[in-house]
């Protein structure tokens, strides 16, 4: 039997009902086709495309002739648009609905900033064509640049890093720069990381050669500064701090932490990953950070994940400025050039981070962003946000337990399973449940300080109708976890295209590569 829920539509069958017990027959499901992997289907021996016969046997290329069959179904065109658009229904995306992902702000992209970034002269340019070709996209490099320290309140800024984890490898490497130039670099070889950093920040100091000191965390998710000022000495090198940190919480002793850490001389690295909470409303450089790597995909809309080109912005303190890692934008009386680390005023910068100065499609979207919001609109992403994680959390605190309920969250809310005890279901099986009610999962059980942790965030670019959609969602399904539907939850997903993997076997045995099937010789007929 089917029940109605809080806004008068039916909600899924209760697990007795469930219609995976009845499988169609071709594994389709509904108007989802049932798509094999493009070598599993028919194509092999032909050739999509008509051509014309050559007109030479190509023996003057001598060993290059191919000999073999080169391993592709041939597939028309219709063929190869249904197999993409078939395996794009397999994937969630932040056009479809909400995507909860906590600590990753997966944010609508306007279409706006694609338009641009498609502009002759942005899309098609080359990095090694002559600077005077290119002056359009440096001084464009140059304008966002401008906006990134005007919004950081920093003086510099290094925008070849590719991502966040970059930006932290550039942030360190200029710290441990500095260290280098006034002698104190063998002496300082420790960094202190709380508990609540983003993981990425430990892995990136003990990459760059420091020892890891974790510091702790208070009972209400902040950094323990009285832990922090017994471990601050002169052997540290420099702190990692996110801010708001991964409890999407502010650090509201982050003045202090700033002092402490200066008066020891050691740098604060701030891991901004979560700027998004607070761009507009709050200068990073006025909290006194050294040096912090902005995502562009996070807090200015350019797409994330999928393995594409990332941007990870760094922004630096006068104190590191002059160690940030070239090529360098600069302006002078005949337009814009990059400046190497061989000429005078880039001398110590402490190298190059990768062959060139970044990404320009990332670029030209995070300022199509920035221009289309002006500083009103980019502090009213800030609000929003943070207005759309606390409601989240007001709504479902009766049902589930927050973590840290005492006051208000910034840009995420984040639950603890202190509510499923007694049930029988663990955080994974809540969020396998909520696949079958149309909705991705939040992050599961990060941060690790906290149990069963189950962290959302909405973003500003959700409206109430859909956040109201996704809580409706959420508090019937934890009225079912307390009605005793263990079913329903240790089953989950029954409508997704895969029923739930192994995923202890998948993360250790990972099949990485498709091998034709015993027995059959696909790729050769």
């Amino acid at each position: 039997m089917s029940t109605m829920n809080t806004v008068g539509r039916p909600t899924a069958p209760t697990a007795g009902d469930h219609d995976y017990k009845h499988p169609t027959l071709t594994g389709g499901r509904g108007l989802l086709q049932d798509e094999a992997l493009i070598f599993e289907g028919d194509g092999w021996g032909k050739t999509g495309v008509d051509l014309p016969e050559p007109k030479t046997d190509g023996s003057d290329l001598g060993d290059l002739i191919r000999r073999d069959p080169i391993g592709l179904p041939g597939l028309s065109e219709p063929e190869t648009m249904r197999h993409y658009v078939r395996l794009s229904q397999k994937n969630h995306a932040i056009d479809l609905a909400l995507y909860p992902l906590g600590s990753c702000t997966m944010k609508h992209n306007p279409r706006l900033n694609e338009k641009m970034a498609r502009l002759p002269g942005f899309s098609d340019i080359h990095p090694l064509q002559p600077v005077s070709t290119v002056q359009g996209a440096l001084e464009l490099m140059d304008t966002l640049a401008h906006w990134l320290k005007t919004l950081t309140g920093m003086p510099a800024v290094a925008l070849s890093p590719k991502a966040g984890a970059h930006g932290e490898l550039c942030g360190l490497m200029a710290i441990r720069a500095a260290h280098e130039a006034s002698g104190q670099h063998e002496k300082r070889r420790k960094v202190l990381v709380p508990t609540s950093a983003h993981g990425t920040n430990p892995a990136t100091a003990a990459f760059v050669g420091y020892t890891v000191v974790e510091v702790a965390q208070t009972a209400d998710g902040r950094v323990d500064v009285a832990d922090l000022a017994s471990k601050l000495g002169d052997d540290v090198a420099a702190i990692m701090v996110t801010n708001p940190n991964t409890c999407g919480l502010f650090e509201r002793d982050i003045l202090e932490i700033s002092r402490l850490t200066h008066e020891a001389g050691a740098y604060f690295y701030c891991d901004g990953a979560n700027f998004n909470a607070i761009v507009g409303r709050v200068r990073p450089g006025d909290l006194g950070v050294d040096a912090m790597h902005i995502n562009l995909h996070k807090t200015f809309s350019t797409p994330h994940g999928g393995g594409g080109p990332g941007s990870g912005p760094v922004v630096l303190s006068a104190a590191l400025a002059p160690f940030a890692p070239a090529p360098w934008v600069v302006a002078d009386g005949e337009g814009f050039k990059l400046l190497e680390r061989e000429e005078d005023e880039a001398v110590q910068a402490f190298g190059r981070m990768c062959a060139f100065n970044g990404q320009m499609g990332m670029f030209v979207r995070a300022l199509s962003y920035m221009m289309s919001h002006g500083s009103d609109g980019l502090r009213q992403v800030a609000e929003d946000a943070v207005l759309n994680a606390n409601y989240i959390k007001a709504r479902l605190s009766d049902v589930m337990s927050a973590a840290f309920p005492d006051g208000p969250c910034m840009h995420e809310a984040l639950f603890d399973d202190e509510w499923l005890k007694g049930t029988d279901i663990t955080t994974l099986d809540f969020a396998k449940a909520m696949i079958d009610e149309g909705f991705h999962p939040m992050t599961m059980y990060f941060p690790l300080v906290v149990h069963g942790a189950m962290l959302i965030e909405p973003t500003e670019t959700e409206s109430k109708a859909e956040l109201d959609r996704f809580i409706n969602a959420l508090r019937l399904l934890a009225q079912a976890a307390k009605d005793g539907e263990v079913e329903r939850f240790k089953g989950a997903p029954f409508h997704a295209p895969l029923r739930r993997l192994d995923e202890t076997r998948a993360a250790r045995s990972p099949k990485l590569r498709w091998t034709a099937p015993e027995g059959t010789n696909i790729a050769a007929e």
